[in-house]
């Protein structure tokens, strides 16, 4: 897998757990979040960037995180995976981070292999993601009936469908953008 990381959360513990586990599927370079600016500086250099958020107390906090890259003018990062790690998943922490708009949520343990399994489906094949107002990210509607009638992803109006593929050489490609409008 190419590609480079960004471990979201402590550099220790958890953190340190995803960084071995990011280089052990191939990713490089890795380093901690600190800041958006940091990840438009390696953007420039790694055209593929995934965000593995390890497990936090609220899944809350890492809602300004992922505003900031799904709203980020940048393509290479509004468009990067952003894959959500725990040992407990909580349905409502589930739902919190498809509304975020991540594109997957990991239970661990995971063996490495199946893990570049996963990310490897993010990656190569064509993903829809849809924009509205207030949400940004993949098509999940289909994972709870209470996530596609959720008033802040939008149950009506305008909203644009886009298709991508992502690659590692070259970053995210966007194959079609359409405008539509439900009423």
């Amino acid at each position: 897998m190419k590609g480079g990381a960004f471990i979201v959360g402590p550099w220790d513990g958890a953190g340190a757990v995803l960084a071995g586990l990011a280089r052990e599927v191939g990713l490089d370079p890795v380093h901690s979040y600190s800041s958006l600016a940091r990840a438009e500086a390696q953007a420039i250099k790694t055209p593929l960037l995934f965000f593995l958020c390890a497990a936090v107390d609220d899944i809350r906090t890492l809602k300004p995180m992922a505003d900031a890259i799904r709203f980020s003018p940048a393509r290479r990062l509004r468009f990067s995976p952003l894959i959500y790690f725990t040992h407990n998943p909580a349905l409502e922490d589930i739902k919190r981070c498809i509304n975020m708009g991540f594109d997957d949520v990991i239970v661990l343990p995971q063996s490495g292999a199946r893990v570049e399994e996963r990310i490897g489906r993010l990656v190569g094949s064509v993903q829809v993601y849809f924009e509205t107002p207030t949400y940004f990210g993949p098509d999940r509607r289909n994972r709870f009936e209470e996530v596609v009638a959720h008033p802040k992803r939008g149950s009506g109006g305008e909203f644009r469908r886009i298709e991508i593929i992502r690659r590692p050489d070259t970053g995210t490609e966007v194959l079609n953008g359409e405008e539509q409008v439900v009423l």
